[in-house]
């Protein structure tokens, strides 16, 4: 029986829809994609430059569409960047051979650079201005770009149940109903995106590998993807694994003013989190204090306006990234095209503090003469803590040696 190769990488980068040249294949020194949530990912490609050759080459203008594809022979390679040429930067050396680096980003770049001043509403004859649904906001300013966005079903009902609670609080005070619609004022619309994302527990990341290329927009909430799509074990698979507690995520406490109307009277909303007992926890008071005892340190206080409509946005918005900021690492393996952001890692060999499930936040896939590696960021997240420690993979070293759950 013949076995194939484990580690022979299948590339293939792809310009304006074709696969390059393969003069100009044999030019590459190396490749770099960098794929996360949020800002735009990126591709830098660097070109031997010899004799100038690639200088002014056609296929590499601005706005040519750029892929990238990796994988093992002799299976399929897998997409994992899609985006346009943003620029490029060369380098003219005294002795030793030229280079041209190509630069690439996806498609967010355009929401980055487009900021109009607007509001997403709709008069309604007797009720006034009424909101549009950040389910149709944050589709809209994905649309007018040329993405296609997918809002995955939890990430809709959740925004659907902040939405229901605005509208219950905002029903019988017109004023309020005008405060809730989202506008869109000295902000570019990839911030504004992110603010909305925010809002709704969503992240935001570029599919690759989905068709149509660099086009599908994701907005998915993490609490409804748990399970994990790959194992990485330290000392096998996992080259290295540097996780870090973070003293950012010792705020577990939101508190704000919020002025109720009806009633003529302020309230003081706390919204915190026990990590002993994994809940979030909800506290409410007359006038202006901090609930809960003398721990001023682990509270945030919020000064932008607070109303009972978005309280609950605005508390989400400020306090869930910051939980999920508590505890954070960096690593690396062999070249793998199925780290990317958003997927979820279970991590093994660690020890029960550090090891289970992480939530990648950026992958970078690297190709250069030392082959192909991946390098990850990733973080705990509280919809893990739902989840025992051995089922995610989390085993505690004791004396030295691992201790096995006893089903393994």
């Amino acid at each position: 029986m013949s076995l194939a190769p484990a580690y022979a990488p299948e590339i293939r980068l792809l310009l304006a829809g074709r696969p390059v040249p393969a003069a100009l294949r044999g030019s590459v020194a190396s490749v770099t994609a960098t794929c996360g949530f949020g800002d735009a990912d990126r591709l830098e490609a660097t070109l031997a430059n010899e004799a100038l050759r690639w200088l002014d080459h056609d296929l590499l203008r601005l706005d040519t569409a750029v892929e990238l594809w990796l994988g093992y022979a002799p299976d399929q390679p897998e997409r994992v960047f899609a985006g346009e040429v943003v620029g490029s930067q060369a380098t003219f050396p005294g002795s030793g051979m030229p280079t041209l680096t190509v630069i690439a980003q996806d498609r967010r770049t355009r929401l980055a650079a487009a900021a109009p001043s607007r509001w997403f509403g709709v008069p309604v004859p007797h009720l006034g201005t009424m909101p549009l649904p950040d389910v149709a906001v944050a589709p809209l300013l994905a649309l007018e770009h040329g993405l296609l966005p997918v809002i995955d079903p939890l990430g809709a009902l959740l925004s659907a149940a902040l939405g229901a609670v605005e509208a219950a609080a905002s029903l019988d005070d017109p004023t309020l109903r005008q405060r809730i619609v989202r506008t869109q004022a000295g902000a570019s619309s990839l911030d504004f995106l992110q603010q909305i994302a925010a809002e709704n527990a969503w992240e935001i990341a570029i599919d690759h590998a989905a068709d149509p290329g660099g086009l599908v927009l994701s907005l998915m909430s993490p609490g409804g993807h748990l399970a994990p799509e790959m194992t990485l074990r330290y000392g096998h698979s996992l080259i290295d694994f540097m996780p870090r507690f973070s003293t950012v995520g010792q705020i577990v406490k939101v508190t704000a003013r919020v002025w109720q109307p009806s009633i003529r009277l302020e309230l003081t909303v706390s919204v915190g989190y026990d990590w002993d007992r994994q809940s979030l926890d909800i506290e409410v008071s007359p006038g202006f204090g901090l609930p809960g005892g003398p721990k001023s340190t682990e509270v945030m206080l919020l000064d932008e306006p607070i109303s009972p409509a978005n309280a609950p946005r605005v508390v989400l918005g400020k306090l869930l990234p910051r939980l999920n900021r508590r505890l954070t690492a960096t690593g690396s393996c062999v070249g793998n095209a199925a780290v990317r952001a958003g997927h979820v890692l279970r991590i093994e060999g660690v020890g029960e503090t550090y090891g289970g499930l992480w939530r990648v936040t950026s992958a970078t896939q690297t190709v250069d003469s030392g082959g192909w590696r991946t390098s990850f960021e990733a973080r705990k997240e509280i919809w893990f803590g739902a989840i025992p420690a051995p089922a995610q993979g989390a085993v505690r070293i004791q004396g030295g040696l691992l201790s096995l759950p006893a089903d393994g």
